[in-house]
């Protein structure tokens, strides 16, 4: 029997928490897909903090067909993080991502398999005819949707669904925190990533209940920010810094320019008429500077995160290894034979 450590090509990554009725289901469809279409593939199965017997029948798929692996986490830490987990146990060349609560078709991942065949890095799935609550779940999604799409560039329509298939390697590269999974076209399209969608089915949840409420939608909203601001400044903070300390160095020398010209047109005493005004200025320089200073640190730090060769104290122009271990001493003898002779002659 080969090692399906090494010879997966596809991985199967879905996390689970208190999904203990859709956990034999949904296994059984994948099993029956997955053997169709012949790719070898592994199971990973991440329980992000259950409290209902969701492990236990996740532990029991693993007993009975090696392909599957568990993570389980200590508590409950989010979908991010639970699919951060279980993109660090793939194996497979591919990797698709779908929630555990059925309401992603696995009989869809072969269209996934064949978009990422064609060369893509990312195919992500679309919900193109919703079925969910209109006020609740799809203005909400459409508007943010919207938005993610205008501030990150990356013209799809469906930013919010799990089910999406990627290139091993490229998830590698990103950083995936808070809401982040729901982001990894906009941070893969930094790194030039190559995407397209697919439409999928949206069905109803068949086992348990949501747990989505309007709040995760404000959230993600701080997790857009973050990305806004690692798409366009990820590698030039002092661009970001260095552009709001000359904003507020700008006005500050303003005020006081304008501060010094009552002065000396008018004669009037700046500090006991506009004591107040004066402070706020040098405030506004002060805190000027600290944004640059904070920009130019920010840009030390890229500096050394892509250059790994500056954190060594030196550098080296070059190193000459005639006698490296494991390497034949061919003619080494007769060489130092010959300059200990020389040694003896230059003594006497």
């Amino acid at each position: 029997m080969p090692d399906l450590k090494t010879s997966s090509t596809v991985s199967v990554v879905v996390p689970f928490h208190n999904e203990e009725g859709s956990v034999a289901e949904l296994y059984s469809r994948l099993y029956a897909v997955m053997e169709k279409t012949g790719w070898g593939c592994e199971f990973i199965f991440v329980d992000d903090g259950s409290t209902d017997h969701t492990y236990k029948f996740l532990k029991e798929l693993a007993v009975i067909d090696p392909r599957v692996s568990i993570v389980r986490l200590r508590r409950n830490f989010g979908q991010t993080a639970a699919l951060a987990a279980g993109f660090a146990h793939c194996n497979g060349e591919y990797v698709i991502a779908m929630d555990g609560d059925l309401q992603h078709d696995p009989s869809e991942i072969p269209v996934f398999l064949e978009k990422l065949e064609e060369g893509y890095d990312i195919v992500s799935g679309w919900r193109s005819h919703r079925i969910d609550n209109l006020w609740l779940r799809r203005v909400p999604s459409r508007c943010a949707n919207w938005l993610m799409a205008k501030l990150s560039g990356v013209n799809i329509h469906d930013f919010g669904t799990t089910f999406k298939a990627y290139r091993r390697d490229l998830l590698s590269q990103l950083p995936l925190y808070g809401e982040m999974h729901r982001f990894i076209p906009a941070l893969a399209s930094w790194y030039g990533a190559s995407i397209c969608e697919v439409a999928i089915q949206n069905k109803n949840r068949e086992y348990g209940t949501s747990h989505y409420n309007l709040s995760r939608t404000f959230r993600v909203m701080f997790d857009l920010m973050t990305v806004r601001f690692l798409l366009r400044y990820m590698s030039r903070p002092l661009h970001f810094f260095g552009r709001l300390g000359v904003i507020n160095m700008s006005a500050g020398f303003g005020i006081a320019l304008w501060l010094l010209m009552w002065k000396v047109l008018l004669g009037t005493s700046i500090v006991q008429q506009h004591g107040l005004l004066l402070i706020f200025a040098a405030i506004l320089i002060l805190v000027g500077l600290q944004l640059m200073a904070l920009g130019l640190l920010g840009d030390l730090q890229v500096w050394q995160y892509f250059n790994p060769s500056a954190r060594k104290p030196y550098s080296v122009s070059e190193v000459v290894e005639v006698h490296a271990p494991g390497r034949p001493d061919i003619g080494g003898a007769e060489i130092r034979r010959e300059w200990s002779l020389k040694d003896k002659e230059h003594s006497c």
